[in-house]
């Protein structure tokens, strides 16, 4: 009787805070004649689900119980147990889109390239913020939606805390620690340093399969059938430092001076070796048997930014921001390749930099008792350096490319003005207008191989307005619901990587014997267009008394101009003496996707008085996200946009020990098996995924606690199958995850 309640909850991230508050409200009740105490206690005590109701538009809001809940030492741990949110790779995906569909802020500016959220230790983050969908005073750059993620805060009252670590993988264990110090000094004064030191070391467990040439046509194909097995061992090691310090310089005026520095260093190193099969044409010989594989190199960003706030009277406040950072990475690939029909010795060097400047402000001003109005204008700078060398077996992979330097120059500006609208107890409006444009130059090499120089220019007006409605404007009790509807404009611009006209090489095949429409080289498009979203979000949210909620939500998204890649095509080209078969994106017609959201979370003897009593100290969540979506230019079936699963299944559960000052919960997430077809030609299947993270922890004093966790149990084989419908070829490849313990201790001084 217990599981189908528990498998009917639907939505949100552990939240405990429910159960504490309810456990606060019963030693210490105020009496009944006595409203004005207990409206301090709301107030001093809100919950993620108070500070959710109170926003102007939906928007998810996590602090620091899902923060440390885990111990978890990277931030896409923390996410991927999220309502809605999957991670992989280091790769955040929302309603199932990743990539450029989902936009990444650190303090409401865009992450520093090259950013990935396995780099950032959650003991440097205050809170993340989940919007779905975009507001007038951020980018637009977020079909899917936008996860800001707030750095820590000075502290009210001086905290000192030290959270040494150990984990382990396999091959061996893996030191991490971090170091918080935080005060308000004299002169209005406040700062806090946290620190964080981190390690990893894991191996994969690969495996796969190609057929290339199933059905030979053309004379001297061979068919071509392998399968190879290997391994991947990662490790590495880096450091988060995000220091901030505020100076209240009066009663309505703060200047804060933020700074936030990643630095990581990483090694890979893998071996494989690749099996002929017996249904290979007998006159096949794989071009390499014995490989190895040795990737190493470092990764560093560095911000620095200052951040002006006055409120000039009641009704007038003005916010200014100047940001400035760098940051880039270099790393040293060697592929060793023997025993084949030709050995291959290659390397590839690269290194890059990234430099960028922002500046921003916006001005708010009450108009009458209903209105604030904001206006404001953002402008940025991004430059980027780039050289790349590939070397194969002693020659230059790409003559007269191989060493060329190119640069990137990125220039974004916006201008914004909205609107916040209480129109009476029960409505309220969010209008807004937001212009924004960007500029893509680069300049490199611009020979007959392949040119590196191009222009590209993308204006964006995007529209936004939000509605609430309040059933109940006192918000008592089971009053306090809430829906929510919103009408957006969103886009995505295309990268550089996109943009640029160089080739990419797959040097599955020799350049000298021609390739394959399976085996394409890859180049990009200069003339790509960004993608425009026209956006419908409709959300019930009720919020129960003693913290709980239960949220449902659809939305519904149409896109022109989707960028997708092209079929092969086979071509003359510069770079190879023969032809070859190369792919590139292109704009397509447009697409649309739309999916409902379901979330409850809360304690139990709320969410299920009949079986539970009101005081079992057990919390739970559940979420359920089902997606579909349709790509007009490709025929079907599995239409849908590039690795947007059908469905998403996360639930889980707290439980506080009344004899012992311990807690414990899990979480699990669970996704389908599915296949997205790309183009006329090609399909790609992704095998299910499911996952299991565990925790406990015991205070041991006032200032001591330990904390013993696990991340990743009974993961499935987890990959990919790329097949082609016209043909019997197909590429498969998968690994064996493995999960990851640690244990944790945390000092307060």
């Amino acid at each position: 009787m217990k599981a189908p309640a528990l498998a009917s909850l639907l939505l949100c991230p552990a939240l405990v805070l429910a159960q504490q508050e309810v456990d606060r409200a019963q030693n210490n009740s105020p009496s009944p004649g006595n409203p004005q105490l207990e409206r301090v206690s709301v107030t001093r005590q809100q919950t993620d689900a108070d500070l959710r109701r109170r926003e102007p538009v939906a928007k998810q809001l996590y602090g620091r119980e899902e923060l440390d809940k885990y111990g978890d030492t990277q931030l896409s741990d923390v996410l991927k147990r999220l309502p809605g949110i999957n991670v992989s790779g280091g790769q955040l995906r929302m309603r199932g889109l990743g990539g450029a569909y989902t936009q990444i802020l650190v303090n409401g500016e865009p992450a520093p390239p090259g950013f990935s959220l396995d780099n950032l230790n959650p003991q440097q983050v205050e809170r993340v913020e989940v919007t779905k969908a975009p507001t007038a005073d951020q980018s637009a750059q977020a079909i899917a939606g936008t996860l800001n993620i707030i750095l820590k805060d000075a502290p009210r009252v001086v905290q000192k805390d030290l959270r040494p670590g150990l984990a382990y993988a396999n091959e061996k264990p893996v030191i991490n620690g971090g170091f918080t110090y935080g005060d308000r000094a004299v002169g209005g004064l406040g700062f806090v340093i946290p620190v964080s030191l981190y390690q990893w070391h894991f191996r994969n467990e690969l495996d796969g399969e190609r057929l290339t040439n199933a059905n030979p046509t053309m004379p001297g194909q061979l068919r071509q059938h392998v399968g190879n097995e290997g391994h991947d061992l990662a490790f590495g090691r880096g450091f988060n430092v995000s220091p901030r310090l505020n100076w209240k310089m009066g009663d309505d005026e703060t200047l804060t001076l933020q700074g936030f520095f990643v630095d990581n260093r990483f090694h890979n190193e893998g071996a494989n070796t690749v099996a002929r099969l017996p249904d290979s044409d007998p006159l096949y010989t794989p071009r390499t048997i014995d490989e190895t594989t040795r990737n190493r190199g470092t990764f560093s960003a560095e911000r620095l930014n200052l951040q002006y706030n006055n409120r000039f009277s009641e009704d007038r406040r003005i916010e200014l921001r100047a940001g400035v950072g760098s940051g880039g990475a270099d790393f040293n690939f060697d592929f060793e390749g023997r025993n084949g029909a030709t050995p291959v010795s290659r390397t590839t060097t690269g290194k890059n930099r990234n430099h960028n400047a922002t500046l921003s402000g916006k001005y708010s001003q009450y108009a009458g008792e209903a209105h604030t109005l904001t206006t404001g204008a953002e402008l940025e700078r991004k430059v980027r350096d780039e050289n790349r060398t590939t070397i194969e077996n002693g020659q230059p992979l790409l003559p007269g490319i191989e060493g060329q330097p190119f640069d990137a120059t990125i220039t974004r500006s916006a201008v914004f003005a909205q609107d916040e609208w209480e129109i009476n107890k029960q409505w309220s409006a969010y209008f807004g207008l937001r212009h924004e444009q960007i500029k893509t130059d680069s300049r490199g090499s611009a020979d007959a191989v392949g040119s590196s120089d191009f222009s590209s220019m993308s204006r964006v007006t995007t529209p936004v307005l939000h509605l609430n409605f309040k059933p109940d404007p006192n918000g008592k009790g089971s009053g306090r619901d809430l829906v929510r509807a919103s009408l957006t404009r969103s886009y995505k611009a295309p990268d550089v990587q996109q943009l640029i006209n160089r080739p990419s090489i797959n040097t599955t095949d020799p350049l000298t014997q021609g390739n394959t429409p399976t085996t394409p080289d890859r180049i990009g498009n200069p003339a790509l267009q960004p993608e425009l979203a026209t956006g419908l979000d409709i959300a019930y949210e009720s919020y129960l008394p003693a913290g709980g909620l239960v949220s449902v939500s659809l939305f519904h998204r149409r896109i022109t101009n989707l960028i997708r890649t092209d079929q092969p095509r086979l071509m003359t080209v510069p770079w190879a003496p023969t032809q070859r078969w190369v792919i590139t994106q292109i704009n397509l017609s447009k697409a649309t996707t739309e999916g409902l959201e379901l979330e409850v979370k809360g304690r139990a003897g709320e969410l299920f008085p009949g079986l539970f009593e009101p005081t079992t100290a057990l919390s739970l969540r559940a979420s359920l996200n089902l997606y579909r979506s349709r790509v007009g230019d490709i025929p079907g079936p599995d239409n849908r946009l590039e690795g947007q699963q059908p469905w998403q299944f996360n639930f889980g559960a707290d439980y506080r020990l009344k004899s012992l000052p311990v807690n414990m919960g899990f979480s699990a997430q669970i996704a389908p098996r599915f296949d997205v077809r790309q183009s006329d030609l090609q399909s790609q299947q992704t095998l299910a995924s499911r996952s299991l993270d565990a925790f406990a922890a015991m205070q041991l004093g006032k200032q001591d606690s330990v904390r013993v966790s696990v991340n990743g149990l009974f993961q499935p084989r987890q990959g990919t199958r790329l097949s082609f419908t016209k043909l019997d070829d197909f590429s498969l490849n998968e690994r064996q995850p493995v999960a990851w313990w640690a244990v944790n201790w945390e000092h307060k001084f």
